[in-house]
This record gives C-alpha cells, sequence and structure tokens, in this order.
C-alpha cells in the first residue's frame, strides 16, 4: 500500500475543520464530523462535529489490524458514548433528542479485510469506480432548499443575500433536525448509539489497484485529486449557492473556500 496524494481543505479553516484523515499501517481513512444543527456542545474549545471527528480517528489509530466493520462500529460507538459520559450529558435526553448528539461519517480502509466500511455519507472510488453511501432523505431536502432559493432569486433577491445569510438553509432547518430522528435507524452514522450494521456499506476491494477515500465535501469524485479540485472549482464558479447543478444542505458562504470541508486521499493498493 503506498500513499500517492491527499489533502484536507477547512471550508473556514484548519481550526475550525471538522474533516479529518488518518493513515496508519492497517487502516486508513477520511471522517466527516457532522454540521451541529443545536447549539448544544460537548467541547468547549470544539464543536460538536470536530469534537467527534477527532474521537473517531482516535478509535481508528487504536483499532486492532484484524478488526472487521462490526468491531469498529462499536468501539467508535463506545468511545463516543465514553465522551458523553465524561461531559455528564443527559443520556436520556440525547436518547430522545439526536440533535444534540456529536456525530460523524467514515471511510476506512482495512488492509487486513482488503474492504472499505462506509459508515455513513462517506465515499470512495475503486479503480475508478464510486461508491457512495448517501443519507436516503438528503436529496429531497436539498431540492427543497434548491426550489426556496430559486423562488427568491426569480423575485429579485441575489446570489449575494444567500452568501451572506443563507435563507434557504433556514427554510430547510426544521425537516433537517426532523431527519435526525431516522439516524441509525434508516441511515447509520456514529453518535454514540448503536449503528444499525446492514446500513454501513462494505466494499470488496481485495483485487483492486488504486482505491480513492474522500468526504461529501467533494460533489464529484474523481479518480485525481487533480481532478476532483477542478470539478468542485467549476461548480462553486457557475452554482456558489448549490441550489442547479449539485444541489445541497448548503451553500458557499462568504469568506470560505467552499460549502463544505473536504477530505481525500489516493493509495496504490497495488502494482
Amino acid at each position: 500500500m503506498n500513499l500517492i496524494e491527499k489533502r484536507i481543505t477547512g471550508k473556514a479553516g484548519a481550526e475550525s475543520c471538522e474533516d479529518g484523515i488518518i493513515v496508519e499501517e492497517d487502516f486508513v481513512a477520511v471522517v466527516d464530523g457532522s454540521t451541529s444543527k443545536s447549539p448544544f456542545r460537548l467541547h468547549r474549545q470544539m464543536s460538536n462535529g470536530r469534537y467527534c471527528m477527532t474521537l473517531v480517528v482516535d478509535c481508528i489509530r487504536q483499532l486492532a489490524a484484524d478488526a472487521d466493520s462490526q468491531l469498529f462500529c462499536q468501539q467508535a460507538t463506545d468511545a463516543v458514548r465514553a465522551a458523553y459520559v465524561r461531559s455528564e450529558a443527559d443520556m436520556h435526553r440525547l436518547a430522545q433528542h439526536p440533535t444534540e448528539r456529536m456525530a460523524a461519517s467514515a471511510a476506512i480502509y482495512s488492509r487486513t479485510q482488503q474492504e472499505v466500511w462506509l459508515v455513513g455519507d462517506c465515499q470512495c472510488m475503486v479503480d475508478g469506480r464510486l461508491y457512495e453511501n448517501p443519507k436516503p432523505y438528503e436529496e429531497l431536502i436539498a431540492e427543497m432548499r434548491s426550489a426556496y432559493i430559486r423562488l427568491q432569486l426569480q423575485q429579485g433577491r441575489a446570489i449575494a443575500d444567500f452568501q451572506e445569510h443563507d435563507d434557504g438553509r433556514n427554510f430547510i432547518l426544521p425537516v433537517l433536525i426532523d431527519s435526525c430522528q431516522y439516524q441509525n435507524q434508516t441511515f447509520a452514522v456514529i453518535d454514540g448509539f448503536p449503528i444499525p450494521t446492514d446500513k454501513v456499506r462494505v466494499i470488496d476491494v481485495g483485487q483492486a489497484r488504486e482505491l480513492v477515500l474522500a468526504t461529501d465535501g467533494y460533489p464529484f469524485l474523481k479518480p485525481t485529486l487533480a481532478q476532483s479540485e477542478e470539478a468542485l472549482a467549476s461548480l462553486l464558479r457557475d452554482d456558489p449557492l448549490c441550489i442547479h447543478r449539485f444541489k445541497a444542505t448548503k451553500g458557499m458562504m462568504n469568506g470560505r473556500c467552499s460549502f463544505d470541508d473536504r477530505s481525500y486521499i489516493r493509495l496504490q493498493l497495488r502494482s
């Protein structure tokens, strides 16, 4: 296994970036901390998404070389739950209000198992073939935001207005919050509560030569970093609000370099 290239870019800078990359002898992964939909914060100096990302990265670093996807899910869940306990969080309230949990998704390559595990909304390419694991309701919610903003633009508002205050995001926020009730039921996420392993996508890469792991900050994943960056740059030039070519639940705000944090890593598995 050889590292060809990697990159991590925070939409608003490195200090607040909720994405992470880990490269170890037995595991390589990208981890995407989820944007919080609640003002509740577990760590004084980090957003819930960034905190959860650091916990998952540490969990992967300590994972036994022969661990399978089910063991990873259990240990990642335990790590996040232990952080709740340390913070003296109200576990009953977290069980009833998933929006107050911290959460993360991850794409993990296991050298021993010769597999990629997609836990939540991350993606990979295996010899140029794309694999995704999207949240089941996100496309519909993104369409709602797109329709709202497009209507506002037709009525005379400017694109710049929505890059200062994303009223489209505010419009869909109640639906986004409602959709959280289904996490770890209809879709998997690392949030300190049991992960339904049938919602984890496991991909056999035993015969593959090249592998790309990426977070969903790359809307058009390509076989190389340069190609993926150019596809993103083209989108942001043409559609910074992410309402036409690529419909998302948020757009690129003023002072930011993209609509989301992004991580990319490309590996040669065999010659």
